[in-house]
């Protein structure tokens, strides 16, 4: 974790009054004066501000289902941001693990443990995603076997990973997917002359999204462990 996020984390300054606080020489890390904010510390080092030891709020784990027409971002833009649906402390210092477009909805994690989100959003971790799929024509046979067997996207040299596809209807399926690339889904189905209407996401690894859009929950021991494994 960087110093000064460390320092705000453990206080309650701002970024800008806890860089403040470093440049001057008023931290300590290991007994050792630190003026560079970016100097990545540990839970572990002893690190002091004016003399108090600092010890940081706990880490934060939340799921939220996201509503369309908002964005994974933590501020607004053209849409609003998501962020704005948490009445919790401290928001300025969480983020999202693992992004969604504005007119996707569905299960977004949200924490402030850069670590924990390495293990879901780091490519070789191969993390699972769930979608469920509305297309705009009823999808083929041969198209349902190129996505499981991993097809070619535009712009791409390698082919997707194999996916899991259980056709619903013959216009909504469930793919399961363990890659991020940019808008993938939606270009799956275009590299098979198809369309995608609508997408929502049902779960990320070995959790399910079990609340109602817009709302949010804290992940339990269990569900945060999940992602260590």
């Amino acid at each position: 974790m960087r110093l000064d996020k460390f320092v705000c984390k453990s206080t309650q300054l701002t970024k800008d009054e806890a860089i403040a606080r470093i440049h001057c020489g008023d931290v300590l890390v290991n007994q050792s004066v630190v003026t560079n904010e970016s100097t990545q510390v540990h839970e572990n080092n002893a690190i002091l501000l004016n003399g108090f030891q600092l010890t940081p709020r706990d880490f934060r784990y939340i799921m939220l289902n996201k509503p369309a027409a908002t964005i994974c971002s933590n501020i607004d833009e053209v849409y609003p941001s998501l962020f704005n649906l948490l009445d919790i402390d401290h928001v300025s210092e969480l983020h999202i693990a693992g992004r969604l477009d504005a007119d996707t909805t569905g299960m977004v994690l949200i924490t402030d443990d850069g670590r924990w989100s390495f293990n879901i959003t780091r490519p070789t971790c191969h993390c699972a995603k769930v979608y469920q799929v509305t297309l705009s024509k009823a999808i083929t046979d041969d198209a349902a076997i190129q996505i499981k067997s991993g097809i070619k996207l535009q712009g791409e040299d390698k082919l997707t990973l194999p996916a899991n596809l259980v056709v619903i209807n013959s216009k909504e399926v469930l793919l399961t997917i363990t890659e991020g690339k940019f808008h993938q889904v939606k270009r799956m189905f275009s590299a098979v002359g198809n369309r995608v209407v609508s997408l929502h996401r049902v779960a990320i690894g070995e959790v399910s999204l079990d609340i109602d859009v817009g709302q949010w929950r804290y992940l339990t021991a269990p569900e945060i462990e999940s992602f260590i494994k």
